[in-house]
């Protein structure tokens, strides 16, 4: 599977990780918030802002846009009918499952509205950086 390395669009994977991790920015700060830090339990607090909580992510979406290219390039995924199935299987079956797994602990204290933000985010995140790699292909 890493032999595909050499084939692999770079161009495409880093604008697929720009949008990716952009989405992700705009999701927690912008568009969720609220909810988020509900899920948190820290609805009446500003979130702290260290660069590991940029520089985790960031790399944490570099690492899933890179495995997602190296499969679509084996599995030779070409339509984005084909795109979006391996974005839902991978979407749904992966993240979306390991985020809700990795809430339901005791440090979350709404773990389901936690899954539900976040997993939704990825699963958003995978279908759009699927598209661009696909469309670049």
């Amino acid at each position: 599977m890493i032999s595909q390395l050499p084939n692999l669009n770079w161009i495409s994977i880093l604008l697929a990780f720009v949008a990716y991790f952009l989405v992700g920015a705009l999701w927690f700060t912008l568009f969720f918030s609220k909810s988020y830090k509900r899920s948190l339990g820290r609805e009446n607090e500003i979130l702290e802002n260290k660069p590991i909580f940029i520089i985790g992510p960031a790399v944490c979406t570099l690492v899933i846009t890179l495995a997602s290219a190296i499969l679509i390039y084996n599995l030779n995924i070409i339509s984005l009918k084909e795109g979006f199935q391996f974005s839902l299987l991978t979407g749904v079956g992966y993240l979306v499952a390991n985020t809700v797994n990795i809430a339901i602990n005791p440090n979350i204290p709404k773990p389901i509205l936690y899954g539900i933000i976040s997993g939704s985010y990825h699963l958003t995140g995978i279908l759009i950086s699927t598209t661009i790699m696909i469309a670049m292909k």
